[in-house]
């Protein structure tokens, strides 16, 4: 269970650090993402930092939940902006960009029932605390 454990925790990390480098290197498509979106230089490097740390979370196993948490959300708000300001293709890339947010969306929900004691183990901490 550990492996599988793992390469599921690699796939949305091998995504999201992949993109690190047109986000932070200013590549003409990210830069025209964030331009669309209003979001241009702030938002890009703004969403590569929590992306990174979505991915360190993910790869710590005390914070795995949270990288997931974090991860899901970020994914789920880019979804939310392919499908309303961007369209699924985005500069003729045939939906790539859509289609990996999905795949790190679900992955990272995986991870989040996976590791959802985590999570629990959270709020009882802080119930036991009060």
């Amino acid at each position: 269970m550990k492996t599988i454990s793992w390469i599921i925790k690699l796939v949305p990390v091998a995504i999201m650090l992949q993109t690190l480098y047109f986000k932070f290197s200013g590549a003409p498509e990210s830069v025209y993402i964030f331009s669309k979106l209003g979001m241009e230089p702030c938002g890009r490097i703004s969403m590569g930092i929590l992306e990174l740390i979505a991915s360190v979370f993910i790869l710590i196993p005390r914070t795995t939940s949270y990288g997931a948490l974090l991860g899901l959300a970020l994914m789920i708000g880019a979804i939310k902006c392919h499908l309303t300001d961007l369209g699924i293709e985005v500069q003729n890339d045939g939906g790539k960009l859509f289609y990996l947010a999905i795949i790190t969306a679900l992955f990272c929900a995986l991870l989040i029932v996976i590791y959802r004691r985590q999570i629990f183990s959270l709020f009882l901490k802080s119930k036991t605390n009060n």
